[in-house]
């Protein structure tokens, strides 16, 4: 669901052209378009209430930073423990979900690129590289040093409307910093309508479009657009400003001889060759006015949460003067507001991937350079369904069942074929009493298309009276194919017997052991189990606890899941998710030792710190931290063994 627009300046001028940039610090949609990286803060002095990539620790203010900035200081930690580590790339996405309405604004999407340093295998090789070029041509060398004004440090890229609807213009922010500060340099943000993806194993290019390498943009007699494609924006800064900007679509050239109903062309196109019927055209607004501005950074502006490591592997926390450029784009007022385009739908996708690259000159057809390979951009998480009662009571029973990476500007409804939901049928989870089949779809927003949907069947248990919470704090450990259960019960005498159950589908338990009670013990007492599993096979196994009381009363614990399939491994995980009042925390790890849990709330305070001590392996542990926590978005950040993972946690009420 996961590239840029540069316009040529020939035409500044005309008229429209010379309208048509702004090079002084500007607003647009509430973000600070000043080449500097700070929320609350514009054109160097504290100004609260306008978004920006990063926030400084002691700011203040309602404006909001972008990126998402979990586990900055233990990268930057590590950066000092372990050199090497500077030439590894990572990625951040943004720091709310996909669609959030912030400050009045519709966020879209966001995300920042570290590119690799030093031994750099996303360049181009010399030669003749070149943005008309299909991507299959395109050629990269295993490591290959280039010149210092195209070597790419960092780059963000963020997309917002400018309120919080179709009707209000969508702008596109980017930044990158560039090693060189002297001189013109040149870039490109390509946005790509297929899941075009950089193979480092064999240095080559897949899944590109099917018009000679790109998606080309389609026309209906009368110039309306009928099908998008692929779009580019080129830069061009010089020691003192931006000097260019031109924007692009892939098109036929065929389709030059009509008139566009949203925007103008330029008269240029360039493909492969001379000679090539697909390539990109030069598009301009139909109307007068700014649509993009542009700036680079003054000397000693902050870099930002994860500093700037540069060429020779140093780490600094400023930029040098020019080192950072940043730049927006109205595309609505360029025409390729595709929501407004393509029926109104305010969730339709504008691009699917994004490639950053770095030309050798102001030529649209130079050669190409350094390249960020493609990263997704409008991939909202896909609803998945879980549930930890897969089988109820055909009476009397409840079952949770849940979607486990929720969106809270979705919306989530829920059916079922021939079930029964207790209460309303929307949100991130319901409760329902009887098996079913049940399904949910997502909406990314009230009024969009359907975005995703899932199916879960809760099944039946034949004989099952599940009561009281005597059954307590299930906890389940692997370690070297041994599953170690431990639990504990809070009335001891009324216990008759324990058996433990054990599944490789989470439906389908069998009995595996029977344990009575310890005699004469009254009160709070624990117990435990352990299971070799070294010839199971499969991807996952279940355990869950049934306990038989007076009375002939039953009660069935909580599920345990353990994922046995090396190609899957979590660091981290909270089930279920959204979180009412208990949750699971899930932790893979690879000693013996202790964990520390710190949650935060939206504004990054610690709300709660808990220490646990885990076994090596997958630990299963049980909390009820977030009980009369208010419902919203939470962070969960986990220090174990050196390393810190992080999860978001939404809680409902």
């Amino acid at each position: 669901m996961k590239t840029f627009l540069r316009l040529l300046l020939a035409f500044f001028f005309t008229p429209l052209c010379l309208n048509a940039q702004i090079t002084t610090p500007i607003i647009k949609a509430n973000f600070g378009v000043d080449a500097d990286l700070r929320s609350n803060f514009f054109n160097g002095l504290v100004q609260s209430g306008n978004d920006d990539w990063f926030r400084l620790p002691a700011s203040v203010g309602t404006g909001q930073h972008i990126i998402d900035t979990a586990g900055a200081a233990a990268i930057l930690a590590q950066y000092i423990a372990d050199p090497n580590s500077r030439k590894l790339p990572f990625y951040r996405t943004m720091r709310f979900p996909a669609y959030s309405v912030i400050n009045n604004r519709l966020l879209v999407d966001a995300y920042f690129v570290r590119d690799y340093h030093g031994d750099d295998s996303t360049v181009f090789a010399a030669g003749s590289n070149k943005n008309g070029m299909s991507p299959v041509d395109w050629s990269c060398p295993v490591s290959q040093s280039i010149p210092d004004k195209n070597e790419i440090l960092d780059m963000m890229l963020h997309v917002r409307r400018a309120g919080p609807g179709i009707t209000d213009s969508l702008w596109l922010m980017g930044g990158i910093s560039i090693e060189n500060t002297t001189g013109n340099r040149y870039f490109d943000f390509e946005m790509y309508q297929t899941d075009i993806y950089y193979d480092r194993a064999t240095r080559r290019f897949y899944n590109y479009g099917p018009d000679a390498g790109h998606t080309s943009w389609q026309f209906d007699v009368g110039g309306n657009m009928t099908a998008p494609g692929d779009i580019i924006l080129t830069a061009e800064y010089s020691s003192s400003s931006i000097t260019a900007v031109e924007a692009r679509i892939w098109i036929n050239k065929n389709d030059l001889l009509k008139t566009p109903t949203g925007f103008n062309w330029t008269g240029s196109f360039d493909g492969a060759n001379n000679s090539a019927q697909f390539g990109y055209a030069g598009i301009q607004p139909k109307t007068a006015g700014a649509f993009y501005t542009g700036l680079q950074s003054v000397n000693n502006t902050w870099a930002g949460a994860f500093s700037l490591v540069l060429g020779d592997n140093s780490v600094v926390p400023n930029y040098i003067a020019r080192q950072f450029m940043e730049f927006s784009v109205n595309l609505s007022k360029l025409g390729l507001d595709q929501a407004r385009i393509f029926g109104g739908d305010d969730c339709v996708m504008p691009f699917r991937r994004v490639v950053v690259k770095t030309r050798a000159s102001t030529s649209f057809t130079a050669e190409l350079k350094d390249f960020i390979a493609p990263f997704d951009f409008f991939i909202a998480p896909a609803a998945e369904v879980e549930t930890m009662t897969p089988m109820i009571c055909d009476t009397g029973s409840v079952s949770n069942i849940y979607v486990v990476n929720p969106i809270p500007t979705s919306v989530y409804e829920w059916s079922t074929t021939n079930g029964h939901i207790l209460g309303g049928n929307t949100g991130p989870s319901i409760f329902v009493d009887t098996p079913g089949v049940y399904i949910v779809n997502q909406y990314l927003q009230s009024g969009c298309a359907l975005y995703a949907s899932d199916t879960i069947t809760i099944g039946s248990l034949s004989d099952c009276n599940v009561l009281a919470n005597n059954l307590f704090d299930f906890r389940s450990t692997l370690n070297n194919n041994v599953v170690q259960l431990n639990w504990k019960v809070l009335e001891n005498q009324f216990v008759q017997y324990f058996e433990v159950e054990r599944s490789t589908d989470g439906v389908n338990f069998n009995t595996l052991y029977r344990a009575d009670p310890q005699v004469a013990r009254t009160g709070i007492v624990s117990y435990g189990y352990i299971d070799n599993i070294s010839n199971i096979t499969g991807d996952n196994i279940f355990y869950r606890i049934r306990l038989y009381q007076a009375g002939s009363q039953v009660k069935l614990s909580n599920i345990a899941k353990h994922q046995l399939s090396e190609s899957v491994q979590h660091n981290i995980r909270v089930i279920p998710n959204p979180v009412r009042d208990n949750m699971q925390v899930q932790i893979n790890s690879q000693t013996d030792g202790k964990a520390s849990i710190l949650i935060y709330n939206q504004v990054g305070e610690i709300i709660t710190t808990t220490t646990v001590t885990v076994q090596k392996g997958s630990n299963s542990i049980s909390l009820d931290v977030m009980k009369g926590k208010p419902g919203g978005v939470y962070h969960a950040v986990i220090s174990l063994g050196g390393k810190i993972f992080t999860e978001k946690i939404v809680v409902i009420k």
